[in-house]
Parts: structure tokens; C-alpha cells; sequence
């Protein structure tokens, strides 16, 4: 920027980036003809055109390399500006670039830097109105509910006491769907300003926390867990506490829709140049074309488990939200209804 800056300092260089281009050519252009002038007017001795051939080649050589350099250097503002919108894009990272300018380069800068900032307000607004609405809709939904309750209170006859139930069962669906609508927004900003950095994964670390986390749901339907770890570590783009909710969020979801008794294979191992993990079951299973609705946000294929579980309709949502996040592929798989489901996520290492 130090070159741009000098350059943005001479007058008719400062509104246009194409002219501080064309001087720093036309400067490098003539670098070999200033040489060869001084060369042949300030050597003592008889200049042969052998030596003035090949002393012009070395002055064109070097005035090349030098013309190039200082264009590299000059189109450090473009550069920057990619960068920094690539940041943000990828990791909401905001940055701080110079506004002052007043050529092409010098504008392209300010509109990324304003474009930057008007989108993270208009996303803090945002979230700030949502969450907003329901603290509002919350206390809404509660007021029914509060005199369904009352209803009941005064012991009321069978008809209206049935009547005050669904006011109750209603509300509770309002509830959880409001308080899945925050999760689901808290989720998405964990995973936006989370930055994907290298980092060695040791899966025996990993399992302990999975285990804790999905025991009680296995004991409850009798359900074993297969555990297969074939590689002991990679490097993965992807925290541990990240990785370890995705998995534990599939096999959750795994033992919500297979049946007692039965089994859920996970698998971790490397094929070719990618680390691969997966989720098997024999469960309920799902027609191939609604592969796609699986991983929508409060998609229709919310289903009750087999023992009647409830499902919110982020929990797959969120999981491919964060492996792709985490630069991984996250695809589900089954051969339709009652045979079983896989899910798989693969990671270049």
C-alpha cells in the first residue's frame, strides 16, 4: 500500500488508478533506453554493438523485473480489498480498509468497507428484531395459555376441560417452536464467526463425550452402539466441541428413528486422501428423493420417532451448517422406508 499511497500523493496521478498503471509502464519502458544513452555517452572506451547489444538485454531484463515488482506492489488495494471481503463472506471477520482514496481502487475499497459494515448491522438488526418478536410472541402465546389454566382450575365440565387442554397443547407447540427458532439462530452465529483453523483431531478424546451424551437415549429403546475407530487422528478444519455436537446431533437422530433392540453402526476411518465418518442404522429409513428435505431448516419431514420422539427440524440443518462450514461434505443415504439410513461426512485431509 506504501506505493499506492506515494503514488495517490502526485496530482494527476490521484483520481485514476489506470494512469498510476500506464506511469509505472511507461517509466519501466524506459529504464533500458536511459541506461544504454548514459552507457554509450559517459564510457570512456570504444563501445563495441557487441556490448551495447548485451547491455541492453541486462537493462531490459532488470527494468522488467523491476516494472513488475512495483506492479505488484500497486495492485495491493485490489488485493486487500479481496481479501477482505473473503473474510467476511467466509468468516464474518469485519476489517478496516482505507476510505480516503479517490481513484477506482480507492472506491472499490470504500464500497467493500461499506457494503461490510451495512450487512453486519443489517444482520445484528436483524437478529436483534427476531429475538425481539419472540420475547414478544412468547408472552403472547403465554396469556391463552395462562387462562386455559385457569379454566381448568375451577374443575369444568368434560367438554370445556377438553377444549382448555388443546389451548394448552397448543401453546406448548408454539413454545418449542419459538424457542427452536432462537436456537437455531444462536447455532448459525456460533458457526458464522467460528474460524476454520487445521488442527490435529484425536478421536479417543472425542469419545468419551459422544458416549455421555447419547447413553441414556440407547438404554431407553435397548439400543447398542458400535463404535468403529480406524485411524487414531487427522488434521482436521474443525473444533472438537463442533465435531463432537455433529455426531452426537446424527446419532441422536440415528436412535430417534431406529427401532428397540437394534443397532447403530459408527464408522471412523480414511479412504484415499479423505477422513470419512459414519452413521448407520436400521431404522425407518426414507425415500431417496426426499434426500434433499432431510437437511432444510424446520423441514416437513419432521417425523415422531419410533417411540414417538419429537423432532424440532433444525438438528440436520445445522449439522450440514457446520461440516460445510468446516470445509466437509455431510450426504444421507437409504434404500427407502424401513431399511435403514446412513449418513456420512468426508473430509479432505
Amino acid at each position: 500500500m506504501k506505493l499506492y499511497h506515494s503514488l495517490s500523493q502526485i496530482s494527476f496521478l490521484k483520481k485514476s488508478y489506470a494512469l498510476k498503471f500506464l506511469f509505472v509502464a511507461f517509466i519501466g519502458i524506459h529504464i533500458p533506453l536511459i541506461g544504454i544513452l548514459f552507457f554509450v555517452l559517459f564510457f570512456e572506451h570504444t563501445v563495441s554493438p557487441a556490448s551495447i547489444l548485451v547491455f541492453s538485454l541486462i537493462m531490459t531484463l532488470l527494468a522488467t523485473a523491476v516494472t513488475l515488482l512495483v506492479l505488484k506492489q500497486l495492485i495491493k488495494p485490489i488485493s486487500i480489498a479481496s481479501k477482505s471481503l473473503d473474510d467476511y463472506r467466509n468468516n464474518r471477520k469485519l476489517s478496516v480498509l482505507p476510505t480516503d482514496y479517490t481513484d477506482e481502487a480507492g472506491l472499490l475499497m470504500c464500497n467493500i468497507q461499506e457494503s461490510i459494515y451495512e450487512s453486519e448491522s443489517f444482520i445484528n438488526e436483524k437478529q436483534d428484531l427476531i429475538y425481539m418478536l419472540s420475547h414478544d410472541l412468547k408472552n403472547f402465546a403465554g396469556n391463552p395459555q395462562g387462562l386455559a389454566k385457569l379454566i381448568l382450575s375451577e374443575n369444568p365440565s368434560d367438554s370445556v376441560k377438553h377444549l382448555a387442554d388443546l389451548i394448552c397443547e397448543s401453546t406448548n407447540l408454539q413454545f418449542r417452536y419459538i424457542e427452536n427458532f432462537i436456537k437455531l439462530l444462536k447455532e448459525q452465529d456460533q458457526v458464522s464467526k467460528v474460524i476454520p483453523e487445521a488442527r490435529i483431531i484425536l478421536f479417543a478424546n472425542i469419545l468419551p463425550f459422544i458416549n455421555e451424551q447419547v447413553e441414556q437415549r440407547l438404554i431407553d429403546k435397548n439400543i447398542t452402539l458400535n463404535l468403529s475407530v480406524e485411524t487414531d487422528e487427522a488434521k482436521l478444519k474443525i473444533d472438537e466441541g463442533l465435531l463432537v455436537q455433529v455426531l452426537v446431533n446424527l446419532i441422536s437422530n440415528a436412535i430417534k428413528f431406529s427401532y428397540f433392540d437394534s443397532e447403530i453402526k459408527t464408522r471412523i476411518y480414511k479412504e484415499n486422501s479423505n477422513l470419512v465418518i459414519t452413521v448407520a442404522d436400521k431404522g425407518i429409513g426414507f425415500d431417496k428423493h426426499q434426500i434433499e428435505e432431510l437437511f432444510k431448516k424446520f423441514t416437513k419431514m419432521s417425523r415422531l420417532g419410533t417411540a414417538n420422539e419429537s423432532s424440532t427440524g433444525i438438528g440436520l440443518y445445522l449439522c450440514k451448517k457446520i461440516i460445510e462450514k468446516n470445509k466437509g461434505r455431510l450426504s444421507a443415504k437409504s434404500e427407502g422406508k424401513n431399511k435403514g439410513a446412513e449418513f456420512k461426512i468426508e473430509f479432505e485431509i
